[in-house]
Parts: structure tokens; C-alpha cells; sequence
């Protein structure tokens, strides 16, 4: 089997975190009304793109009635349609919907995951929880390892969990540790069998930050626009 997909496979029987544990079972059985005819995934969510991905986008976790319901990374709710509209834009992705794990989307060159894979409460894991996490993340970010060139990070949360997770997994992040802004870009040293890549921060997409106008969809397209440049794939964006 291929290592990225046993990983994802693991991924998904995970049961580390008891909070969690109850929560994404508990929302799966209860469902929002919209879905009551569904059956949800109600597991961890693994990553989402090939394993080849020379660009790796982190988010924080899956949502509840999302990921937690499709089984698939932003799919299934309005953080995904942001994000997956922008990537299609520019020229990412084939198609500009996440609505299900069957519904074609492909993504070229890049890969989505986030640092805690359950759904949690109010959307809000704990840092302790992170760290159980973490491991997870490390051994994606070592398989990435051949190919993998940029890497943006979708809020603060995600980017303290990344910061470590890159040292660990192989990479020598700068010292003192650069601080999360949207638009923040920091080359990252690799060493031996390691490359180097460019860290891009990013406003996450959720409902709070492009609702209010705080991320608008120029400026993700920018940040990936920015990244695809960097990963060697191209973002020269549609028509």
C-alpha cells in the first residue's frame, strides 16, 4: 500500500482524543436537519491530494457538519466553497465545489490537511489535543518530504502547529520562530535529503473572516497564487 495512504488509513481509526471522540460520534448521530437523510463520516479526517503534492495547505480542523460529515478535507461546507473556488481560480483545482468524496475533484500538485483531524467543539481543539495531533502531521509532512516546496498555513493555530511539526519532520525553521501574519512568507531550510520550501501565511477561511471582509477571495487567490509560484506549479489563474 502506498505510504501516504496507509497514513490517511491510520489516520482514520484514530481515537486518541476522548473529547473528540464523543463529540464527532455525538454529531454524526444527532446530524443538522439539512442532512438527516445522510450518513456522516463521523471519524479523523485524513489529508486530501497526491501524494506528490509540492504545495501542502494546513487548516485548523474539520467542521462538524463538513468534513466531519463528507469524510473529505473543506468539503461539504462554506470555508471549502471559499477556498476550493480559489484554488480552482488559480488553476489548482478542476473544478470549483467541494460537495462529496465522489464528486471528481481533483487537485494538481497540492494537498490539504489540517493539524487536529476530529471535529471539535465550537470548532475550538485545545492545545493539548493539537499536540496528540501532531504526530500525524509530522509523518505527513516527512512523506511530502521529496517534492514538497511551499506550504501555506491558514491561521495562527494552525501555524504553532505547524512551526514545530516542520523540525521534527526534517526542516530548520528560523530562530526566533517568525510570527503568523496573512501574507507572512519565510524560506525554511532543509537539510540532507531535504529540501527547502517558502512558509505562506493566510487569514483562515472561515465563516468569521470572509464573512466580515478581514480575507476576501483576492487576497487568498494572491497567498496561493503566491505559493503555486514558489511550489513550481504554475497559478497563473482562469479567465
Amino acid at each position: 500500500m502506498d505510504a501516504l495512504a496507509d497514513l490517511d488509513r491510520r489516520i482514520a481509526g484514530c481515537r486518541a482524543c476522548p473529547r473528540l471522540v464523543d463529540w464527532r460520534a455525538e454529531v454524526a448521530r444527532t446530524k443538522r436537519a439539512a442532512f438527516a437523510d445522510q450518513t456522516y463520516w463521523g471519524r479523523p479526517v485524513p489529508g486530501f491530494g497526491p501524494p506528490d503534492a509540492r504545495l501542502l495547505i494546513v487548516g485548523l480542523a474539520p467542521a462538524a457538519h463538513g468534513g466531519n460529515r463528507t469524510g473529505r478535507m473543506f468539503t461539504g461546507d462554506r470555508s471549502g466553497d471559499v477556498l476550493y473556488q480559489a484554488l480552482y481560480d488559480v488553476g489548482l483545482a478542476s473544478q470549483p465545489t467541494s460537495v462529496a468524496v465522489d464528486d471528481g475533484l481533483e487537485l494538481y500538485g497540492v494537498r490539504v490537511t489540517a493539524p487536529v483531524h476530529c471535529a471539535p467543539p465550537a470548532n475550538k481543539p485545545t492545545p493539548g489535543e493539537r499536540e496528540t495531533c501532531r504526530p500525524w502531521l509530522v509523518q505527513e509532512l516527512r512523506l511530502l518530504r521529496p517534492t514538497l516546496r511551499a506550504v501555506v498555513v491558514l491561521g495562527a493555530f494552525g501555524w504553532q502547529a505547524t512551526l514545530p511539526a516542520l523540525v521534527e519532520a526534517g526542516w530548520e525553521v528560523p530562530r526566533p520562530r517568525p510570527a503568523f501574519a496573512h501574507g507572512a512568507r519565510f524560506a525554511v531550510d532543509g537539510h540532507g535529503d531535504t529540501g527547502g520550501l517558502e512558509l505562506l501565511g493566510c487569514f483562515h477561511v472561515s465563516q468569521r473572516n470572509t464573512f466580515t471582509g478581514r480575507l476576501t477571495p483576492a487576497m487568498l487567490r494572491e497567498v496561493l497564487g503566491a505559493a503555486a509560484e514558489v511550489a513550481g506549479l504554475g497559478g497563473g489563474g482562469r479567465s
